[in-house]
């Protein structure tokens, strides 16, 4: 390894384990009114976006995360048609969600507008033209605000945020009270997509912390976990539901994806969602156990 610590970059995956990264250019280094923002060249995963000191999402792996927050949902909803989005600054999670042709609607709530200028300007393979698609309604807010203020419903809500850190722009969007207002604004047959954190088995208390909490809230949540490698491991997601089945035949999923118009997936479709829901024993077991529940007086916080 290189002796010089300027040429690595330092991704904490939690309190005991750090990554390296090689780094090949620093594309970008700033600061926000919210976060500290990165866009850096690294030798194994080319051009990531690093947000608070941690990595987002990567050129070479991002389609793996993105595709496995937004298309279990969306195929799972029989016709979904309006989409809300909290977060995903990078655009990729609006760029999934616009490849549907059933969706009329998205609606985008990211309260960092300078992480979307960063984003547009050094890494527009990801978001590939989403924010000007005429379904695009983007604001620069607080997504919880805005749900308490507004009173539409939709019929996929997803949270693709930045993890819990003590002070960061998305703690209090990880609660009990935040995913009752989310039920408040699902239709009936309404979905939630909760990226959740960390499934490495030595690294659980996020995951088993969401699923408990949206099982609080939900009478139907599904826990699943996808390999991403630019996060050191396998990832967790959560689905909730107020009345769907959302665990179908492969069969079906392809014919969903196949009419729906899905034809740039590069990681998603009927094996693969039967892969991700189907957890190994351990998995099922830890989160099986009684765990916290995450409140606004009581708000999780990573690696403390």
């Amino acid at each position: 390894m290189s002796k010089d610590p300027d040429k690595w970059f330092f991704d904490r995956i939690s309190r005991d384990l750090i990554q390296l990264h090689s780094i090949e250019e620093v594309l970008y280094s700033g600061r926000t009114e919210f976060q500290s923002i990165e866009i850096i060249r690294t030798g194994s995963f080319g051009k990531c976006l690093v947000l608070d000191g941690k990595i987002q999402s990567s050129e070479v792996d991002e389609f793996i995360y993105h595709e496995a927050l937004v298309q279990p949902a969306l195929i799972s909803h029989p016709c979904p048609e309006t989409v809300f989005i909290a977060g995903g600054g990078e655009g990729a999670t609006l760029r999934e969600v616009l490849f549907h042709n059933t969706v009329k609607r998205a609606v985008m709530i990211d309260i960092d507008k300078e992480v979307i200028a960063t984003c547009k300007r050094f890494l527009p393979e990801y978001s590939q033209g989403a924010f000007e698609d005429e379904r695009t309604e983007l604001h620069h807010t607080d997504a919880r605000g805005y749900l308490a203020k507004c009173k539409e419903t939709f019929d996929i809500i997803i949270i693709d945020l930045t993890e819990p850190i003590e002070k960061g722009p998305a703690y209090l969007l990880y609660t009990q009270e935040f995913y009752r207002l989310v039920r408040q604004r699902l239709t009936a047959n309404g979905i939630i997509s909760v990226q959740a954190g960390s499934a490495a088995f030595t690294e659980l208390t996020c995951f088993s912390s969401v699923y408990n909490t949206l099982k609080s809230v939900f009478p139907k949540v599904y826990p699943y976990q996808i390999d991403i490698p630019s996060f050191g491991g396998p990832w967790g997601f959560c689905l909730a539901s107020l009345n769907l089945d959302l665990i179908m035949l492969p069969s079906e999923i392809d014919k969903r994806i196949s009419a729906r118009g899905l034809k740039k997936l590069k990681c998603y479709d009927g094996l693969t969602h039967q892969a991700m829901f189907s957890l190994p024993k351990h998995l099922q077991t830890d989160l099986s156990k009684p765990t916290r529940l995450i409140t606004d007086s009581e708000p999780l916080y990573i690696y403390s």
